[in-house]
């Protein structure tokens, strides 16, 4: 520890925000403003790190020590005193800090406040486990804790409401301790310190409550109400619902740890309350909701959604938008944005007794009303259409039924920029994640709190499949509502987006959407993995009380959203810093590059297919490469099985082109195997493991489909030289490795020669040679481009390494079409090609796969005498090669860094949006919690304004703090962000 005027802080210190140096005050705030100076400026001093193990190697020379005084602490002192009167004390308070001695009486006082302390009893060798009835404690509720003047005999209230426990014979021990001899007259009190039996007293006067309301009002809830034999106090009901909200604790689970803490001998002789804790803890979460949302100063009942909290940052006109009069929420800055999915872990079996349930907050949360949905999907039309996307599994699986369920799952909506859930907008699904459902689902979060907002963007997995039809199922339904003014922009999250055909993602990714910022519209998977801590247990629940657990885990997990959206905030609005000063530094790269006229063009083509987004997604395709090719090997096979006379031989050309795309992915599969090379990880032998066996199922397959379509004796291409394939890469792999690799496995398809015919038609492989070339002129552009605006442009060792992976990637996608041409065109020359064909598709050499400046930049100096390899001028229908790539390829990159640069703009002017709504948020949280301590003080109820205060003041908190902590950033230069990279760590701690 430093000494004089300088104290040292932690690494991670951050200066407290305006509103926390208000509560610390003047003084401190001097204080702490000089030291924070001196440790900035002159102080060098640094704590020395220390690890748990290091921590653990202090710990074991006192290991022996810490255990003596642990046994010491067994026997009383030695002069056995009471603490209190220093008579001879015989209870020991295990509860107690230092656990004291006590005498009888001294022991019954002192525990007057603290009934569920445990004691144990001096015997005359050791302290056996007592309880405080044995010592005779009374609880006496009312007359400040004194026994009632006017009680009498009046203990058989109390008897007859509850069952009784009934054990068997061989379930009782031999030797009975205190605990299993409870008094007489005594209650089962179950605290979170475990199980007691305590008498309980209640006042006798005239005008005294009922006995269920005295215990309720000293923190006990009765489990019966008119003879009540079993309590639960508030702490315990308090714990346990924390910890079914932070660990998933099931009812089960956590009663039978209160048993255990009470006996850990004969837990299972502690009276069972399994039952009872579990419908009092329904009672206790309904009223703390009801009380949290402010229905205990109401005298209307909840209506759908009232009992949930949303997004203290969308916007919701009326409580946290403040619109000016010339201003209109049809404007982008208003987009409400939401994300949808399906949790097919949160499955619900049957329940046992379905006609005899008690709801208690039906559709009042986050799950939408029962018999509404209902009729909804009793009435719905379950549509079954062909995909015109990728084999997905949510529309394949759509109608995929379990019969021991009743719900698969359950679906619904959050908000996509903070991952709140939707208030009445969560449902089950009865087989997969059907449209239906989500149909409901999403109209439902529509209507909630969206009033005059116009526009609101989609995520979901499947969305260029689902959205197709929305409109026209909302009209065609009783139960959909949805306003027309409402326009839906359709998203797929940048996740899933990979998982479908090329062209989705140009045409739904969150980086070409107008309006709505830096988003990856995948948040919901995140919100999942904590809800799915409480899905075992919730599995055989009653329906009812599933849906109010999955109602208070959603609820709670919208409130810890909104106490850290300061700081949720605060990260966005740092990153949006950055990002901007990025994106931009890559766009102006690009756009001083590229002629006027053209970005005039490119940017009246942006405009145009963003405006027609809507009605024609294909317009999109903009941001896409878009240059014609020779034709495919796909359309040559269609043309070829259509030109076949023999109807039972037309699908002999589409056999073949399936014995190609097989042969390209033998190459695949020889080049990742040659990569690998003898230093490789369990993990990579795994996965090729894995790819051999689907080559070799494809190859299988395949010859026991040639017999079919050309008979047994056909001439198969069988030349072991075709397995000699020249694999064209900058790889310094070493042959031998690649020879030793194969060896080692016993199943290598990568070497089995595929018996493809030798007669192969030409224009098969012309088709095949077609598309590889096509696939390799792209990729060399985008390595050229890799070159020209991330490698040459990194200025620190991690740009320079993240650019280099980059082109690393697309290098081995250049090997892989290198190795695919170059056997295609050996294949070829077997066939005999004629003049034109030997011209067309010449030799590929190794040095032609090299990126000059001439790919990169034509018109660079020093290029007049550089030409591009014959392969660039292929099939290319656009004029010269020279300047149709490269202004195609230039046209792609300079729109896509333009939308990034935009996405990052509208990512600040959102933030800086939410970070007042936010403020606005907390605001009228408070006024309204004012409005009812003030008409609660009219009614002269003072619980009711006491806790009106407490929640207006802790709104009132959050405001100032958000506000405050949002000015200090504001206020911060934007260099300071600028260098943060150069700075590091000394940098960030300036930042709140």
């Amino acid at each position: 520890m430093p000494t004089g005027p300088c104290l040292a802080l932690p690494r991670n210190h951050r200066p407290f925000s305006q509103f926390g140096r208000q509560l610390l005050g003047k003084t401190f705030l001097t204080m702490l403003t000089s030291q924070t100076k001196a440790h900035s400026c002159l102080c060098n001093y640094q704590k020395p790190w220390r690890s748990q193990n290091d921590y653990l190697r202090q710990w074991l020379p006192r290991q022996q020590s810490y255990l003596h005084h642990l046994l010491d602490r067994e026997a009383p002192p030695e002069d056995r005193r009471c603490i209190v009167c220093e008579q001879d004390g015989v209870y020991k308070c295990q509860d107690c800090l230092g656990e004291p001695l006590y005498c009888t009486g001294c022991c019954r006082s002192q525990h007057h406040h603290n009934p569920f302390h445990w004691i144990s009893q001096w015997n005359g060798q050791f302290f056996e486990q007592s309880c405080l009835a044995q010592a005779g404690l009374v609880i006496h509720l009312g007359h400040d804790g004194k026994q009632c003047p006017a009680l009498a005999d009046r203990w058989d209230l109390f008897e007859g409401d509850e069952h009784e426990d009934q054990l068997e014979p061989e379930d009782l021990p031999f030797v009975l301790g205190p605990e299993f001899q409870p008094k007489e007259n005594t209650m089962v009190i179950i605290d979170k310190s475990g199980v007691h039996h305590l008498e309980i007293r209640c006042c006798d006067c005239p005008n005294a409550l009922s006995p269920d309301i005295q215990m309720f009002r000293h923190g006990f809830f009765p489990a019966s109400f008119n003879r009540p034999k079993t309590a639960f106090t508030f702490r315990v009901l308090d714990d346990f619902l924390l910890d079914n909200l932070e660990c998933g604790t099931s009812v089960m689970n956590y009663y039978s740890k209160l048993r255990r803490m009470t006996s850990s001998m004969f837990p299972h002789l502690v009276p069972d309350q399994y039952r009872e804790l579990m419908r009092v803890a329904r009672q206790w979460r309904q009223l703390k909701t009801m009380k949290w949302h402010g229905f205990g100063h109401r005298s209307d009942i909840p209506s759908t959604g009232e009992l949930a909290l949303f997004c203290p940052a969308c916007p919701q006109p009326g409580i946290n938008i403040l619109v000016a009069g010339d201003e209109s929420l049809d404007d982008w800055k208003y987009t409400r944005s939401f994300v949808m999915d399906g949790n097919f872990k949160a499955e619900h079996l049957h329940p046992i007794k379905p006609f005899d349930e008690v709801w208690l907050s039906d559709g009042l949360g986050f799950m939408v009303g029962k018999d509404r949905y209902k009729m909804h999907l009793a009435e719905a039309a379950d549509m079954v259409e062909k995909s015109s996307c990728n084999n997905h599994r949510a529309v394949n699986q759509a109608n995929a039924a379990r019969h021991k369920l009743e719900s698969t799952g359950i679906g619904g909506v959050a908000c996509a920029r903070h991952g709140c859930f939707v208030p009445h907008s969560m449902v089950d699904f009865q087989k997969g994640e059907r449209q239906m459902n989500m149909d409901y689902a999403l109209c439902e979060a529509a209507r909630h709190n969206m009033e005059g907002i116009s526009r609101a963007v989609t995520f979901y997995d499947i969305n260029c499949q689902y959205n197709k039809h929305f409109r026209a199922r909302v009209d065609a339904s009783r139960f959909l509502e949805m306003t027309q003014d409402l326009t839906i922009i359709p998203g797929i999250g940048l996740w899933h987006v990979h998982g479908h055909q090329d062209s989705c993602y140009v045409r739904y990714a969150s980086n070409f959407i107008e309006g709505i910022g830096r988003i990856d519209g995948e948040i919901m998977e995140t919100l999942w993995a904590h809800l799915n801590l409480i899905s075992p247990a919730a599995r055989g629940m009653s329906s009812l009380h599933r849906q109010e657990c999955l109602d208070y885990q959603m609820n709670d997990s919208n409130f810890c959203k909104m106490i850290r959206m300061k700081r949720t905030l605060c990260r966005k609005y740092k990153l949006a810093m950055n990002g901007i000063t990025e994106s931009g530094k890559a766009f102006d790269r690009l756009n001083e590059a590229a002629p006027a006229h053209l970005k005039t063009e490119w940017s009246a083509r942006e405009r145009r297919a963003q405006s027609s987004r809507l009605n024609d997604p294909e317009a999109m395709d903009e941001y896409e490469i878009n240059i014609k090719k020779g034709e495919s090997m796909s359309i040559v096979s269609i043309d070829g099985s259509a030109r076949n006379a023999a109807p039972s031989r037309r699908s002999v050309a589409t056999w073949i082109s399936t014995g190609l795309a097989i042969e390209e992915a033998h190459i695949a599969l020889l080049i990742e195997v040659r990569r690998m090379g003898k230093r490789s990880t369990e993990t990579q032998r795994l996965d090729i493991a894995r790819q051999r066996d689907r080559l070799q199922g494809q190859i299988d397959g395949f010859t026991q489909s040639a017999l079919t379509h050309l008979g047994e004796g056909f001439d198969a291409d069988d030349e072991p030289d075709d397995l000699n394939v020249d694999i064209l890469n900058d790889l310094d792999d070493d042959l031998a490795d690649f020879s030793k690799t194969s060896d080692a496995w016993t199943n290598s398809p990568e070497l089995t020669v595929i018996p493809l015919p030798s007669n192969l038609g030409m224009s098969l492989r012309e088709g095949q040679a077609n598309d590889t070339l096509h696939n390799l002129r792209i990729h060399l552009c985008n390595k050229a481009v890799l070159f020209q605006t991330a490698v040459r442009q990194a200025k620190s060792q991690a740009l320079k390494t993240r650019a280099w992976s980059q082109v690393t990637s697309v290098q081995q996608a250049v090997s892989l079409h290198a190795s695919i041409y170059t056997k295609t065109r050996k294949q070829m020359m077997k066939l005999e090609p004629g003049q034109d064909q030997l011209q067309k598709f010449k030799p590929l050499l190794r040095e032609q796969l090299k990126i000059s400046t001439a790919v990169g930049d034509p018109n660079a100096q020093g290029q007049r005498n550089e030409s591009l390899a014959w392969f660039w001028s292929v099939e290319v229908d656009l004029g010269g090669p020279d300047q149709s790539w490269n202004e195609e390829f230039y046209r792609v990159h300079w729109l896509r860094a333009k939308a990034l640069r935009d996405r990052w703009k509208e990512e600040m002017t959102l933030v800086q949006l939410e970070m007042d709504w936010t403020c606005h948020y907390f605001s009228w949280r408070a006024t309204q919690w004012g409005d009812r301590m003030r008409e609660s003080l009219e009614k002269r109820l003072p619980g009711h304004a006491c806790y009106s205060g407490r929640q207006s003041q802790m709104y009132s908190l959050l405001a100032q703090d958000a506000q405050a902590a949002f000015q200090d950033l504001q206020s911060i230069p934007d260099h300071i962000f600028q260098s943060r990279g150069a700075m590091g760590d000394e940098c960030e701690s300036l930042l709140p």
